[in-house]
């Protein structure tokens, strides 16, 4: 049995906890800001060396907030009260009810009919197979924000289904290279793409919407697409042609594929009634997602009437979503990271700490200064097992940097919010699906850093290029 705490990380996380605790705080900066950072932080530095569970370290952290008091000196019942307040924001029942919605998909089998029929259209060849999972997993984005299950339950298996039939398995090494090591890299960067694509793309999205509204800048999930529409759209492109060239797969024709992709697809029978409901929820949400600021529906309202058509039909049971573990538990720990790190921002110490980088890069241009802000959050992300953790720790701060020094704050806010999945190219542990996708075996830890490199080099080029010129157009700065 997998042990759930692992006692000398967990010693010293509470040692950094206490040491920072007891340091006086710097000039400008008060003392409950400064604890809430020593218990922010902590909690952060224990998720990275896992001392626990990510759902473990933030009821720590919430009791810690709550026991302390530094939110409410003095005032215990407050202290709780604002120690769970973002448990009824709506960006965390946003993530919760697209969980279960992404659960429909699975369950119907509808998720797997998209990927198949695609794989029948454009599976003749390793390239466009690897198209083909492609376009499912960027059709399935914009309502699955899980791109674990949308990576690691739905397009990987079929993946993995198509690499064995050409003779390309997992306990063979000999054999990784003929088709499962390329279809491996390529589903797990276009997954990311398609995360950076949709504020429902992924669960950190939402995080990245709250914390710039905190700031006063807006986003709405038409507004983040169409931002990402035109870089997303090249990178979709490109980055298969990128790895078909550093990292070719042996086989060059897989002619068969469309044969067993229409042979699954029989097997499967015709739409069931469960998956025209699906279907019918899916366009639902994605009309009201695109256009119900025009009606006052917001995107969490719009999420809400989804599930309910998915319960009123029978296409989920309430049992279905209490068993979504993985929704409930993403609710605890978002509830826990957004309540600390917004609340650093309430008590001044994201605004004192965007001063103290001014005073030291005051002197740059925007211009110099925006590549910079963006290229540390990147390449930081090696420090980091998990991409919400990371936007947790550093998307504020340096969003607060950028704009102090004259960034643009909407280009700033939505070029971080699409690093924050971008970044997950760099490493075999650097967003939720890959190790899903690395523990295929089909690419070892040396490849999978290099080329991730390549790649995610790639990407931000992209972004900070044709990006840069389409949200000119747009009038984003």
């Amino acid at each position: 049995m997998k042990k759930e705490i692992n006692l000398g990380s967990l010693l010293a996380t509470v040692g950094f906890c206490a040491i920072l605790w007891f340091i006086p705080p710097p000039k400008g900066v008060n003392e409950q800001a400064w604890h809430l950072l020593a218990i922010f932080l902590s909690t952060i530095l224990g998720i990275i060396i896992k001392a626990a569970s990510m759902g473990t370290m933030c009821m720590c952290a919430i009791a810690t907030v709550a026991l302390t008091q530094v939110l409410a000196p003095g005032d215990p019942a407050k202290s709780i009260t604002l120690a769970l307040k973002s448990f009824g924001d709506k960006v965390i029942w946003l993530i919760g009810i697209s969980f279960f919605i992404a659960r429909g998909f699975i369950k119907t089998g509808l998720g797997k009919r998209i990927a198949l029929m695609f794989i029948k259209i454009f599976g003749k060849s390793p390239l466009g197979l690897a198209y083909g999972l492609g376009l499912a997993d960027l059709t399935l984005a914009p309502a699955i924000p899980s791109n674990t299950a949308r990576g690691g339950g739905i397009v990987y298996p079929i993946m993995k289904s198509m690499a064995i039939s050409f003779g390309s398995t997992p306990d063979q090494p000999e054999t990784h290279r003929k088709l499962g090591s390329f279809l491996t890299m390529n589903c797990y960067n276009i997954n990311l793409i398609a995360s950076s694509m949709f504020l429902t793309g992924t669960a950190s999205n939402p995080m990245c919407q709250k914390f710039a509204a905190d700031m006063g800048i807006k986003i709405t999930w038409m507004s983040w697409m169409l931002a990402a529409l035109v870089p997303g759209i090249v990178s979709f492109l490109v980055i298969p042609l990128v790895l078909y060239k550093i990292y070719p797969p042996e086989l060059k024709s897989t002619g068969d594929a469309p044969k067993m992709a229409v042979a699954q697809l029989k097997e499967m029978g015709k739409i069931s009634r469960n998956e025209w409901l699906m279907l019918l929820a899916f366009v639902i949400l994605l009309v009201l997602w695109i256009t119900g600021s025009l009606f006052g529906i917001d995107a969490t309202t719009t999420a809400f009437i989804g599930l309910v058509l998915l319960l009123l039909t029978s296409v989920l049971t309430w049992e279905d979503v209490k068993a979504e573990k993985g929704a409930w538990d993403t609710i605890i720990w978002f509830s826990a990271l957004v309540m600390m790190a917004s609340s650093l921002n309430e008590l001044g110490f994201i605004s004192w700490f965007s001063e103290q980088i001014k005073s030291q890069i005051g002197s740059l241009s925007w211009m110099v200064a925006f590549p910079v802000i963006v290229g540390v959050y990147f390449f930081s992300h090696y420090l980091f097992a998990s991409a919400t953790a990371h936007v947790a720790a550093m998307y504020a701060a340096l969003l607060g940097v950028g704009i102090s020094v004259g960034i643009p704050p909407l280009l700033l806010a939505f070029m971080l919010g699409f690093t924050g999945s971008l970044y997950g190219t760099l490493t075999h542990y650097g967003h939720g699906p890959a190790p899903v996708f690395f523990g295929s075996g089909y690419v070892d830890i040396k490849t999978w850093w290099i080329k991730g490199l390549i790649l995610g080099l790639v990407l931000m080029v992209i972004y900070m290029s044709v990006g840069f010129a389409w949200w000119k157009l747009l009038g984003i700065y």
